[in-house]
């Protein structure tokens, strides 16, 4: 099981070596990042985009791209579709965002003649290294799905469940958030968190799952605090996943641990038949290496 940043870069360094393939690689953070992480033997590159702007950021960085495949396309809605082509024919293992909107990368990846789409919704997961707690947090959805109805919270659900599968859990620890612990008609997430928690039950996402809720955010991370509110609950202190409600609690829980608590962090796109790596301009050197690093993970272990 990867319980932290450094075991997820190890997993990567020491697996198969994924091949990625970066749509409109002409953006200086990500080239950067790719690089490195081929030099450190996380992945092996292709480079979609405007080949002379690659070429000049390369120089301009000194970073030595002549041993990766660079394929010469200056058109964004053309990069995005050769890219996902890419990984839909089995040349590449996941894909990459560069410089070009989520949106038009998005457009590719759920084309129905040469993309990625599955009968998945697309959801982001987040996971993050947080100090004084045991183990990596998996979050989910802070970056995509804006208000999920509970149809979509079981997809988004699912979509995290298989991310952690992926880094090897064996049992997987999902607390469906909300603001209190008791089923309240007028507030829907505790709803939606109880539905999820009896489909579990049910066996819906299948054996080695166990989601609780709803939970509040101390009951799901602190053991302490479910005793002292004389919670029983065989998630509480040991959670691997957060679900949450909406994706203002999504972003607002992942920027405060990123700010506040100084946590490492790494983010792919699930649902698509590989995982996608969306990286912010604001996002750290090392968080997008922790993300190539994750894609390369899950991209791995989902064969």
């Amino acid at each position: 099981m990867i319980k932290s940043v450094s075991d997820l870069l190890n997993a990567a360094k020491t697996g198969e070596t994924m091949t990625l393939v970066v749509a409109a690689a002409q953006d200086a953070d990500v080239l950067y990042a790719v690089c490195k992480a081929a030099e450190e033997g996380l992945v092996k590159p292709i480079l979609v985009g405007d080949a002379g702007a690659i070429q000049q950021i390369a120089k301009e960085q000194s970073l030595r791209i002549d041993s990766y495949e660079l394929l010469n396309e200056p058109d964004l809605v053309e990069a995005a579709r050769k890219s996902v082509k890419l990984v839909s024919d089995g040349v590449g293992d996941f894909l990459m965002k560069g410089l070009i909107d989520t949106s038009i990368l998005l457009k590719a990846v759920l084309d129905k003649e040469i993309g990625l789409r599955t009968d998945r919704l697309l959801s982001h997961v987040m996971i993050y290294e947080v100090p004084h707690y045991h183990k990596l947090l998996f979050l989910t959805d802070g970056g995509m799905n804006i208000e999920p109805g509970f149809d979509e919270k079981v997809k988004i659900t699912q979509n995290a469940i298989d991310a952690c599968r992926a880094m090897g859990t064996q049992v997987v620890k999902v607390a469906a958030l909300a603001a209190k612990e008791k089923v309240n008609e007028k507030m829907l997430a505790t709803v939606d968190a109880r539905k999820l928690q009896d489909l579990s039950r049910e066996g819906y996402f299948g054996e080695g799952v166990i989601i609780e809720g709803p939970l509040a955010m101390d009951l799901a991370v602190s053991r302490e605090a479910a005793q002292i509110k004389n919670f029983k609950s065989e998630i509480a202190g040991d959670t691997d996943v957060l679900v949450v409600p909406t994706i203002e609690v999504g972003n607002g829980i992942g920027k405060t641990l990123t700010y506040l608590a100084g946590a490492e962090s790494a983010g792919v796109i699930m649902g698509a038949k590989v995982p996608v790596v969306l990286v912010s301009r604001a996002d750290s050197y090392e968080a997008k290496l922790n993300s190539i690093a994750l894609g390369s993970v899950i991209a791995a272990n989902s064969k």
